[in-house]
């Protein structure tokens, strides 16, 4: 691997961390200023179907599901679709957007690990299982606020439980994806093209409040969750992974937190508690154990 290249899939590892660390903040945004969590969605889908639909046309036989099929398409747009959408922004009407980036996150690899084992038997190594021990307990520690019901935190655990259902659906689809050897490219122009018809209804069993909401708010969030994080920081991660390796690239993960945590802190003013605080450093240090121990063992 030349220097030119493994600098360049770090710069791409870098800024995906960063796309997905303010996400959880311009999600809690959206909840601040009057969107709801059909109106994200809403948005997040058009936006990057419109980006994604000139690929689509032209790359996937047939249309729009490619080489993927009808059947699985359908299922990864029911995992990843809006459901997915839906609960990781409604979980930002509870609680703090830090929230987001701990637990969603923490709890993957912790699923997957258990989802593996159940599939097919594969057991993860000693540092592995180390590692994810670690999670569990940091995401206890960090939730411990919101779970208590205190004065601070008296609605996140509603939101932290949707973040735990966000984890589980993200966890069934990389099994999926991974057992099927599904392209990414294909994998969300196809959930993003087959989630629009599913749109309207939407618009016609939950609240939508677009016609209420300055359009410079509604451009952001049709820019950022649907065009940076639905379509530009799939195709940095991907680069990051051709270029690092799967494991390398998965190493820049403990960073989203961070991320989260400094944006809605200048963004959002939401500080994290001291148990917060102590829980994320956790979380921080189980992710950076289990990625870099080997999978089995």
């Amino acid at each position: 691997m030349s220097s030119r290249t493994q600098w360049l899939g770090i710069l791409c590892g870098l800024a995906t961390m960063v796309i997905w660390g303010v996400q959880s903040v311009v999600s809690r945004h959206a909840m601040l200023v009057g969107l709801s969590p059909a109106d994200v969605t809403i948005l997040r889908f058009l936006a990057a179907s419109a980006v994604l639909l000139p690929w689509a046309l032209k790359n996937m036989r047939p249309f729009p599901v490619g080489s993927i099929g009808w059947g699985r398409a359908g299922i990864i747009a029911l995992l990843i679709g809006p459901l997915y959408s839906m609960l990781l922004v409604g979980g930002a009407s509870f609680a703090p957007a830090l929230h987001s980036s701990i637990i969603s996150p923490g709890l993957i690899p912790v699923f997957t690990a258990l989802a593996v084992f159940l599939v097919t038997g594969e057991r993860a190594g000693r540092m592995r299982l180390l590692g994810l021990g670690v999670l569990v307990i940091g995401i206890a520690i960090f939730s411990r606020d919101a779970l208590a019901v205190t004065a601070a935190r008296p609605d996140a655990w509603i939101g932290d439980l949707l973040f735990v259902l966000v984890a589980l659906l993200w966890t069934i689809f990389g099994v999926l994806a991974r057992r099927w050897q599904l392209n990414s490219i294909e994998i969300t122009a196809a959930s993003c093209l087959l989630s629009v018809p599913l749109l309207p209804l939407l618009v016609l069993t939950l609240p939508v409040n677009l016609v209420h909401v300055p359009l410079p708010e509604i451009l952001l969030q049709a820019v950022y969750q649907g065009v940076l994080v639905g379509v530009v920081a799939l195709y940095l991660y991907t680069r990051s992974v051709e270029m690092l390796g799967a494991g390398r690239a998965t190493l820049f993960l403990p960073l989203v937190p961070v991320v989260t945590a400094t944006t809605s802190a200048l963004l959002l003013a939401e500080s994290p508690t001291t148990t917060e605080l102590i829980g994320m450093a956790v979380v921080i240090t189980g992710m950076l154990i289990a990625f870099r121990s080997p999978s089995a063992g």
